[in-house]
């Protein structure tokens, strides 16, 4: 079944049903009379998460909704209204509101966007192909297994979560497209403890598919293995120096740092505005030679990934900065018309309770030449930051600041001693200039991403190869 049947049935089909698609293209045609641009977005969500805490299960929901979002775009303005209740007369109601936006305005509709039938993920619903007391059980063997692994180990908390998303975007001239889309993620967070010295160490993965990927034994256990391994490295770890010293990230998740403290600057909506440090800077150099960073939405079964955008716009592979020059924006359709620009297909939004807006997918740098060896051996003392937790950013400056969840020391050309508490402070466009080497190992991370914007998270990627910047404040409590 095409993802448009099967959201006709979710939304103007089901026995209950308030709203017929007709009556549905009628109200949004008249709604968005005099307007640029602008959309029905319909949504139904399910969505479970079950937590484990000492060999208890500790939480276990499930929801569901459904619910639409219409937007008409006049010039700059937005008009939105949204409601839980698929009907007629809610629609009516939301019509009647947003087309205040547009009154007087006479805007020529904007193009839709071009039609695609490349499928990026499956359209199966995760959490209707398992049994729910599966999940459950699973959970119990990791507990069982990551307290067989080590007698050190005194906690285990671990959760599997799951969605599935049916989206139909609806517009004045009668296109409509559709998307269906699964999503699973798997954590497992270790406490251990040795002579009165306790430490945590975690590890997730996930993405658009459905649970049979990360119910895997190699899976789970791969994930018990490697939250204990950066538990029993911070057993040993001593206070992070502080002070101003060169860095090497370690690949996939520190790509992290490159989403807060780059990507979002590169989003258009403030680069329209001027209020990115990137702004009036297309064509320039902005980074180190050899650096080339892509946002792409269309990596199969990855959790950034989307086979349409949340306003139908296919997502792309868009080049943000080629070999240090910047070339692109992030952009939804807003901004693009705005800017005299093309949407990217980056117009994501948290739900139909929400408007879109310029949003990350999978946002990578590419590889170099360089081997991780070659950046370790070139350091006399510095830091060698392989994951992080937690971390701010200012998008008008370019500051950010990143702690370093596991990190060590380099001295004298060779990895030493892990350090705790090695915070990272710097400003992005800074940063970009101090790359010296790029790794060969370029790697995505294992899918846990969620970015927050506005008030609104969204599930995203990243990546990046070994890297080596020339220099960072290093924030941490040693001399």
């Amino acid at each position: 079944m095409s993802a448009i049947a099967a959201t006709d049935k979710l939304f103007f089909e089901r026995a209950d049903a308030a709203l017929d698609r007709a009556t549905a293209a009628a109200i949004v045609d008249q709604a968005l009379h005099g307007s640029d641009d602008g959309e029905l977005f319909l949504e139904y969500r399910e969505s479970e998460s079950i937590s484990l805490d000492d060999g208890h299960i500790r939480t276990a929901n499930f929801d569901s909704g459904l619910g639409f979002g219409l937007r008409a775009v006049a010039g700059e303005a937005t008009g939105y209204a949204h409601s839980g209740e698929v009907s007629e007369d809610a629609l009516r109601r939301a019509a009647a509101t947003v087309s205040a936006v547009a009154a007087g305005h006479s805007g020529t509709m904007a193009e839709p966007p071009r039609a695609t039938n490349a499928r990026l993920y499956s359209d199966a619903n995760p959490l209707s192909l398992m049994d729910f007391s599966a999940r459950t059980t699973l959970l119990g063997e990791i507990d069982a297994y990551a307290r067989g692994k080590d007698p050190r180990v005194k906690q285990v908390m671990a959760s599997i979560s799951g969605e599935w998303q049916a989206v139909q975007i609806l517009r004045a001239d009668g296109t409509r497209v559709a998307d269906l889309r699964p999503l699973v993620r798997l954590n497992v967070s270790l406490v251990v403890e040795q002579d009165g010295r306790r430490e945590t160490g975690s590890y997730g993965t996930g993405g658009r598919f459905a649970y049979d990927f990360v119910t895997r034994e190699s899976t789970w256990r791969g994930a018990v293995d490697e939250a204990l391994r950066q538990a029993l490295v911070n057993l040993d770890s001593r206070p992070a120096p502080a002070g101003e010293m060169p860095v090497v990230l370690g690949p996939g998740w520190p790509g992290i740092l490159l989403h807060e403290a780059i990507g979002h600057g590169l989003e258009g909506d403030f680069n329209r505005k001027k209020t990115s440090a990137f702004a009036e800077l297309l064509g320039k150099r902005i980074a180190s030679p050899g650096v080339t960073v892509v946002d792409d939405g269309t990596m199969a079964d990855r959790r950034g990934s989307l086979t349409v955008d949340d306003e139908g716009t296919p997502t792309n592979r868009t080049v943000l900065i080629e070999d240090g020059v910047l070339v692109g924006y992030l952009q939804d359709r807003l901004n693009a018309r705005l800017m005299g620009m093309r949407a990217t297909g980056n117009g994501r939004r948290q739900s139909y309770a929400h408007a879109p807006m310029p949003r990350m997918t999978n946002t990578v740098m590419l590889g170099g030449s360089h081997t991780p060896e070659d950046m370790i051996r070139s350091v006399k003392r510095g830091l060698y930051a392989v994951n992080f937790g937690g971390g701010q950013v200012d998008i008008t400056s370019g500051k950010f600041v990143f702690s370093a969840s596991e990190a060590y020391m380099i001295e004298d050309g060779k990895v030493t001693a892990p350090v705790k508490g090695a915070t990272l402070i710097g400003n992005g466009p800074d940063s970009l200039a101090k790359v010296e080497m790029i790794g060969n190992d370029m790697a995505l991370d294992p899918g846990i991403g969620t970015c927050g914007k506005s008030g609104q998270g969204v599930p995203v990627g990243v990546g990046q190869p070994t890297l080596k910047l020339s220099g960072l404040t290093i924030g941490g409590t040693a001399a």
